[in-house]
């Protein structure tokens, strides 16, 4: 935690208005229309992402210090692992109902736990593996019913499509938590934030040959607007963890369901079936529970440490 005085209630405050602005974020591209290949989407989303967060970076002060790295292999593999997470996000937003996206999302922190456990060799203990396979199990239910609609055509086999893209998604954005926990042991926040950033708007240009959409003015404000707010997303992040401890904001996240729900049905007139309710409250459950875990473990460690100091 940095040096600015802890205040709960400010940092939850920060928490919710992240989730608030990054639905934002996911309502301008889906709004945007389904025709815009992902890549475009993309870099729009990075690119202008780049602006409030060098706005933001330069009212604390630490925009020259934040270009300066001792990992620029990792900030490439953390960029490459974003785009390709956003890049099939970002379809499976297009062709799957808005609440729907968000509660196969929900899967990434569970798959960064396995990853976690295999590739950084960090400890799971039985409660979170049990944690982690009810979620998934959650995520499943919510999942099987449009991917069954693969042998379908039109817009069954569309929304089968979004469903594996939106899985493809958690799964690679879960190594892209992993290779984040590896890069905060020696890069600051403010350095990884705008690296990504930057990667990903240039790693994403690849795509233009491709065939980028021409755009009318409406979908390319769309566009420009979700960069704004998930740059903004970003900061309101970054102060929520600087005022609260993890454990005490992340569980704010999930609502963005209750209020992806309220949004999908007002603009966009979808109803949630009842299978998402379902897999989503499973989801959900293991979630938190995995956050209460981790929480109870550090407060364990921190009185390990404590018992173990030597007497002054």
């Amino acid at each position: 935690m940095s040096s600015d005085a802890q205040d709960p209630l400010k940092g939850i405050a920060m928490k919710v208005m992240s989730v608030i602005v990054f639905l934002g974020m996911q309502t301008c591209i889906k709004s945007a229309g389904d025709g815009i290949p992902a890549g475009q989407i993309t870099f729009y989303r990075s690119a202008f992402a780049l602006v409030p967060i060098l706005i933001y970076l330069a009212m604390r002060g630490d925009l020259t210090t934040a270009f300066r790295t001792d990992s620029p292999f990792g900030h490439l593999k953390r960029g490459m692992l974003g785009i390709a997470a956003m890049a099939c996000g970002f379809y499976g937003l297009l062709h799957l109902p808005l609440p729907d996206a968000i509660a196969i999302g929900y899967a990434s922190p569970l798959m960064a736990v396995l990853f976690a456990a295999l590739i950084l060799k960090e400890k799971v203990r039985v409660y979170r593996w049990s944690a982690v396979a009810l979620g998934i199990f959650g995520v499943l239910i919510i999942s099987w019913p449009k991917l069954s609609l693969f042998s379908h055509g039109g817009m069954e086999n569309a929304q089968a499509m979004g469903a594996a893209a939106v899985l493809t998604s958690a799964v690679i954005g879960g190594l892209a938590m992993v290779q984040t926990r590896q890069l905060v042991r020696t890069e600051k926040t403010s350095t990884i934030v705008v690296y990504f950033s930057l990667t990903a708007a240039v790693f994403s240009l690849v795509s233009l040959p491709f065939g980028w959409a021409v755009l009318p003015t409406e979908d390319k404000i769309f566009l420009v607007a979700s960069g704004f707010f998930g740059g903004l997303g970003q900061i309101f992040l970054t102060e929520s963890y600087r005022h609260a401890d993890v454990s005490t904001v992340a569980p704010f996240d999930y609502s963005s369901i209750i209020l992806g729900i309220i949004i999908a049905y007002f603009l966009f007139g979808d109803v949630p079936t009842s299978s998402m309710l379902i897999g989503t409250a499973i989801t959900v459950s293991a979630g938190i529970f995995i956050i209460y875990r981790e929480h109870q473990l550090g407060l364990e460690r921190k009185a390990a440490r404590k018992a173990s100091a030597p007497p002054a």
